[in-house]
């Protein structure tokens, strides 16, 4: 196994465990994150929000498979499940991820799932009849970018 597969790897192990700080060690310091969620991620904004899903995901499990890399770039399929902490819905999500190394850590990591299924399952009715929607997809961004800066602002 390539040693940049086996960084993303290592990565999922240690988010099953909901091991931030192992997660971390993955990524460069100036790392780049985005998802249909949180879109436009760096640096210590990744690292906070991978400490704040971690601390408040009770009863999370991933698996990952195909994960794959070279010296340069690589990929993995993750599924997640996890209650929803904001509405108690049950969630199983399907991601696909793409990585790009530098020096053995990942500088970018871009995560791609579907938003309106997402909703589905996280947010009940709404989400299902609404998820679709751009206003309710802004909407969820806002409400997860706030989160995460009163997080940070907490943890400051």
């Amino acid at each position: 196994m390539h040693p940049n597969a086996v960084t993303i790897e290592t990565f999922y192990t240690c988010f099953g465990k909901r091991d931030a700080e192992g997660m971390l060690a993955c990524y460069a310091p100036d790392v780049e994150f985005s998802d249909p969620v949180f879109p436009d991620l760096k640096g210590e904004e990744a690292f906070a929000m991978w400490r704040m899903l971690t601390a408040r995901a009770k009863d999370i499990r991933i698996e990952a498979s195909g994960i794959d890399a070279n010296d340069a770039s690589g990929r993995a399929h993750w599924e997640a499940y996890y209650t929803f902490s904001q509405t108690g819905g049950k969630v199983h999500n399907r991601i696909d991820a793409s990585f790009t190394f530098r020096d053995g850590k990942i500088v970018r990591h871009q995560d791609h799932f579907d938003l309106r299924a997402w909703a589905g399952m996280a947010l009940g009715l709404k989400g299902k009849l609404l998820g679709w929607l751009p206003q309710v997809q802004g909407a969820i961004r806002k409400n997860a970018d706030a989160g995460l800066r009163a997080y940070m602002a907490k943890k400051g």
